[in-house]
């Protein structure tokens, strides 16, 4: 487990197994100083999805923080997702690279999903199944959309979420790295608030756990490090057929609760 904290955030990663797969092809990756989380998921034959999703974290984190560092604390938000771009299609090339050039790791992917803290902003990148979701108020909503067989098909209308949860194709993805030479990343921007809990995980989590059991988990009055615990523990038991892989990210700050308006008019009343 790594656990890492600031002043602003608490940083949790957590990866397992799981009950079938022999190796674990998924890798985690937390920079404090950099305000980064970073999750992927390997795929490929004998043990190269695991170096893939290695070479994907390991090339995202140091190059962001280097660039970072070079810009500055003045860094604008176009640049922001300028270094996402760069460094996340620096890893697709180095990927693929060495897929192609090293026989036993032909064939070798690794989805990725970023999540990049910069003051009250959070930015998302991502590409293949691998998600972010945040807890806000106690409610859960997914931030990042599939890149998959199947979330095309329910997006068609060809098939419900029902029909998806039940499907033998569930690990298909249409995007990610060490494919294809040129790559098309999501990166979406959102507002940060105080007490927001943000969870990246690979599939591994939530094909064993749907969005209710995942939003109890996050919701524990526990620490950050037993939630994700938790969260992996009950992946395994209900079946843990793949590897599993969370990062938990927590805002720190107090949550400042609206003043109902009655309230304020008596407030008024009494100077």
């Amino acid at each position: 487990m790594i656990h890492r904290s600031t002043a602003s955030h608490e940083f949790v990663a957590l990866t397992d197994v799981g009950r079938v797969r022999a190796n674990n092809e998924d890798a985690v990756g937390v920079n404090e100083v950099s305000g980064m989380a970073i999750l992927a998921d390997g795929m490929g034959g004998y043990n190269s999805g695991e170096v893939a999703s290695a070479m994907a974290i390991e090339y995202v984190d140091s190059h962001a923080a280097r660039m970072l560092q070079e810009l500055g604390p003045d860094v604008t938000p176009s640049e922001l997702r300028e270094l996402l771009y760069l460094c996340i299609n620096g890893a697709n090339r180095n990927i693929l690279e060495v897929a192609l050039t090293t026989p036993q790791h032909m064939g070798m992917g690794t989805t990725v999903v970023v999540a990049l803290f910069r003051r009250d902003r959070v930015l998302l990148a991502h590409l293949g199944d691998s998600r972010c979701y945040r807890l806000r108020d106690g409610a859960l909503q997914q931030l990042t959309r599939d890149h998959s067989w199947l979330q095309e098909q329910i997006d068609a209308g060809l098939l419900t979420q029902q029909q998806a949860q039940e499907s033998e194709y569930g690990n298909l993805v249409t995007r990610a790295l060490g494919v294809e030479p040129s790559i098309q990343i999501d990166i979406d921007e959102f507002p940060v608030e105080p007490q927001d809990l943000y969870i990246l995980c690979s599939d591994g989590l939530t094909d064993m756990i749907g969005d209710d059991d995942l939003a109890a988990l996050a919701r524990a009055p526990t620490s950050l490090a037993d939630r994700a615990e938790r969260m992996v523990q009950l992946a395994n038991a209900m079946g843990g057929r793949d590897n599993i892989s969370v990062v938990l990210v927590q805002t720190a700050g107090e949550k400042h609760k609206p003043i109902k308006p009655g309230l304020v008019s008596r407030l008024l009343r009494s100077y």
